[in-house]
């Protein structure tokens, strides 16, 4: 059973795609059909993922305004808004600002505003934001998605859905969030409820066959005639 269960694993983590999965979980090798997502398209599920070394705020925007806002930007058309109103050159080498990402966000008719809060403060910003992480040295925005108990949860442009300790969070952070104010807010927005961290036991948990007990309680009534 346990080979089966890793045989399945693996043929989820080369799916490249979402997919419908046969799986035999019935008695008598009858097939249920499960949606699963390739690891990618989990990781990076409602995060715009950024194509370019200094597009991280640019991606880090899109997130939030698409999945918060229902705006339908993108990467690229945020880099050339930002752009309009920057030092290129600057950004070439360094990336982009916070004070670039707020001129952007200005020009569509939005607020943006930059806080300073303690980090005992941290579970109680209920919107996402953008914050900005050194990451051994190097200078990255992030989404911050939301903070439970220990936990930090991010959207990264690069590596996807992120769990951070508490501890190992504010170790990185700058101590400021930027936050996006405007109308149209969907307060029920993906990025607040990330998903949960992709285990291999959370994935044999989920796809385990059906147990006759367990049909009993579904309803489903033991036959003598197989």
């Amino acid at each position: 059973m346990r080979i089966v269960a890793l045989s399945l694993l693996l043929c989820l983590c080369g799916l490249s795609q979402a997919a419908q999965m046969p799986i035999a979980a019935m008695p008598g090798g009858n097939l249920v059909f499960k949606h699963v997502q390739s690891i990618r398209e989990r990781r990076f599920a409602d995060i715009v993922e950024q194509k370019t070394d200094f597009s991280c705020g640019a991606a880090a925007l899109a997130t939030i305004l698409r999945q918060a806002y229902w705006l339908d930007v993108n990467e690229d058309q945020i880099i050339k808004g930002m752009l309009q109103n920057s030092d290129q050159e600057l950004v070439r080498t360094q990336g982009f600002s916070m004070l670039d990402m707020k001129r952007y966000v200005e020009s569509i008719g939005m607020r943006a505003r930059g806080y300073r809060i303690p980090a005992q403060s941290l579970e109680s910003v209920n919107i996402p934001v953008v914050v900005l992480l050194d990451i051994r040295g190097y200078k990255h925005f992030v989404v911050l998605q939301r903070t439970q108990k220990d936990w930090v949860y991010i959207g990264d442009p690069v590596l996807g859905h992120k769990r951070y300790s508490h501890e190992d969070f504010l170790k990185g952070w700058n101590g400021i969030v930027f936050a996006i104010i405007g109308p149209g807010y969907d307060k029920t927005n993906a990025l607040l409820t990330p998903p949960a961290p992709l285990t291999a036991k959370n994935q044999l948990d989920g796809f385990s066959p059906v147990k006759d007990a367990e049909l009993m309680d579904f309803g489903f009534i033991q036959s003598d005639f197989f």
